[in-house]
């Protein structure tokens, strides 16, 4: 696997994972966001936090904001989700979502890691977010990157 966050998805691939982004969040108030870096340096629930905090993703009115958080060179990635989430959801909700995209991860398969992850992220939010008709789109769908 390259260690450039460049060679990590194509630019096609990336027009797939913010697509997939778009069609989650027609499903749910929640908002879901991707953050891809060469290193966390360090521990990477906590640098998730950190870039959670940098992109503002702590201001969704119903606090029900998700990143999903990649750090190329150790080949880990963290699903980040707010506070409105981690009020009502159980403490295994995320783990379903993490088994599939580390299975597409194991096999090289980083685009439709993702996708799947988005994917599926937006349907656990659609049970305890539904979309309504009041909804904006508060966060960028655009991958960031470190």
């Amino acid at each position: 696997m390259s260690n450039h966050v460049e060679d990590f998805l194509t630019a096609s691939e990336e027009q797939e994972v913010i697509e997939a982004i778009r069609l989650a969040e027609l499903n749910t108030s929640g908002e879901i966001r991707v953050h891809i870096e060469k290193t966390s340096k360090g521990d990477a629930t906590n640098r998730a936090l950190e870039v959670f905090y940098m992109l503002k993703m702590d201001n969704t009115k119903l606090q029900n904001a998700v990143l999903i958080y990649v750090a190329v060179d150790e080949k880990t990635f963290v699903i980040y989700g707010d506070k409105g989430i981690n009020d009502v959801v159980s403490k295994n909700f995320w783990d379903s979502t993490k088994d599939v995209m580390q299975a597409h991860f194991k096999a090289g398969n980083f685009k439709q890691g993702l996708v799947d992850g988005i994917l599926k992220s937006g349907e656990q939010l659609k049970k305890f977010f539904p979309y309504m008709d009041s909804d904006t789109n508060e966060l960028s769908n655009e991958i960031s990157k470190g």
